[in-house]
């Protein structure tokens, strides 16, 4: 029950994290006017903290799937 939990909000923490990402052109992004943006110099500290972070909880809620398959596999 609590790995259940704990990958709903994984999950919906995943999709905020991604909706924050800025987006790099070549998709859905540049139709709607993303593409007009040049982005000059590198990315900035707050983006590549948002890349950890959104790289953690991805871990973290693929490691969620697994104990759950692992589980429910174990209970049949």
């Amino acid at each position: 029950m609590g790995f259940s939990i704990a990958l709903i909000i994984f999950s919906l923490l995943m999709m905020l994290l991604v909706l924050m990402h800025k987006g790099k052109g070549g998709g859905l992004s540049d139709m709607f006017g993303g593409g007009m943006q040049s982005s000059v110099g590198g990315s900035s500290v707050a983006e590549r903290n948002l890349d950890r972070i959104t790289i953690v909880i991805g871990v973290l809620w693929f490691a969620c799937i697994i104990v759950l398959s692992i589980l429910m596999k174990g209970n049949s």
